[in-house]
């Protein structure tokens, strides 16, 4: 495994992230703590969790392991706030009372006395962006957080909250976890050229679309029984979010250059990520020790630029205005 940069600050993390998001949900506390523990065999250092993945008990287990390992200094543990944890009306959101109420829960659930990343899971728009800011730059100077990132923000929303932090000189978002993969390159619009300009890490939620780029969902076919599709308790993997011929189109491409490199679909996945210039690391998912190992085949080696331009290629969607004006006429500008 090898460790990168997170963006411009010296902060090294392993170039896979484990999501903790299925402890509690499809792992129980044996399973999660096996799944840790081949994670970190295998070089890994970075966790990514939130407070309200599966009512807490996410936090609750990757907390027992950390203690359980005794040796919390030797992992990047990041986490998130935002989403509502109670009925309440101020159980929600990004406001200064939501923020410190809920890292402490955080803590205490972790059992650590720090995260090194803390993340907001989701622009608010109904708190003002300084008061979240101000908030989080406190708990930088009380020690309780290390660095701070961001998720599910406009390409405009994090640079106004870039710049209200420098002309403050508060802590600035120095992570952004956004939705990337070869069904989903809307982050390569804008998103992904401000993180390499503003030396902002880049962490990839739903690297595998939700299984859909694994290989296991076949065109024509339903669905196997123990896959995310078409549960309840879902509701951004359903087919008619992301099944359409360009899904189809995708899958044979990967299942193709999978098979001649001797790679599984989502190890083909997985590396076109890993090359993708200012990707710091893909947060993968894993239920099972069996796709755990899949996953981190997805390191160690590296698709062939021909490779590469046929994924781009069979992933490839139009561009909106003004990225079509402004792509036409760099293409004409460099003669191509």
């Amino acid at each position: 495994m090898e460790y990168r940069f997170m963006g411009r600050t010296g902060l090294k993390v392993s170039q896979l992230c484990l999501g903790t998001q299925t402890f509690g949900w499809g792992a129980d506390e044996t399973t999660a703590h096996a799944l840790a523990d081949r994670f970190v065999e295998a070089g890994g250092n970075f966790f990514d969790t939130s407070n309200i993945y599966n009512q807490g008990q996410s936090e609750t287990m990757l907390g027992n392991w950390l203690k359980r390992r005794g040796n919390r200094a030797q992992f990047v543990v990041a986490t998130k706030v935002f989403f509502p944890t109670g009925e309440g009306p101020n159980d929600t959101g990004l406001s200064r009372k939501h923020i410190f109420e809920q890292i402490d829960a955080s803590l205490r659930r972790l059992q650590t006395d720090y995260v090194d990343l803390y993340q907001t899971h989701c622009w608010d728009a109904s708190t003002p962006l300084e008061e979240t800011l101000r908030a989080l730059d406190d708990l930088v100077h009380a020690g309780k957080v290390r660095y701070i990132g961001a998720s599910n923000y406009t390409p405009s929303e994090l640079m106004r909250a870039i710049m209200l932090s420098q002309m403050h000189g508060w802590a600035r978002f120095d992570c952004l976890q956004a939705e990337y993969s070869l069904l989903v390159r809307s982050t390569e619009w804008e998103l992904l050229p401000l993180c390499r300009s503003e030396g902002i890490g880049l962490i990839c939620w739903s690297p595998l679309a939700g299984g859909w780029l694994s290989g296991k969902y076949r065109r024509g076919q339903p669905p196997p029984p123990d896959s995310r599709v078409g549960r309840a308790d879902r509701w951004d993997d359903l087919p008619e979010q992301r099944e359409s011929e360009r899904t189809w189109r995708i899958v044979e491409a990967l299942t193709e250059v999978g098979q001649a490199r001797g790679k599984t679909p989502a190890q083909v996945a997985l590396n076109w990520l890993l090359q993708q210039p200012g990707v710091t690391a893909p947060i993968m998912g894993a239920r099972t020790l069996a796709q755990l190992e899949e996953n981190l085949g997805s390191v160690g080696w590296a698709l062939s630029a021909e490779e590469i331009a046929r994924l781009n290629a069979a992933s490839d969607i139009p561009l909106p205005s003004p990225y079509n004006f402004i792509a036409r006429y760099t293409r004409q500008r460099d003669g191509g």
